[in-house]
């Protein structure tokens, strides 16, 4: 999961697998496979970055189970 921050301050975790589209819009709205949209205020590239280091911690976690 990773956490956004709404545009009202409000901070939210979101599974990361759900995520379908970030577009900027100006504001960054994020579209969810269940049809659902948020606006956070964390720009697309940040929330790719998010993303990208929930992805990498799981990997991770999965070879050192090993």
């Amino acid at each position: 999961m990773i956490e956004v921050t709404r545009l009202n301050g409000t901070t939210v975790l979101i599974n990361a697998e759900l995520i379908e589209m970030v577009e900027e819009t100006p504001d960054t709205v994020i579209s969810l496979t269940t049809g659902r949209k948020l606006i956070v205020k964390e720009s697309r590239q940040e929330v790719k970055s998010l993303v990208k280091s929930y992805k990498r911690d799981i990997v991770k976690a999965a070879w050192t189970e090993k």
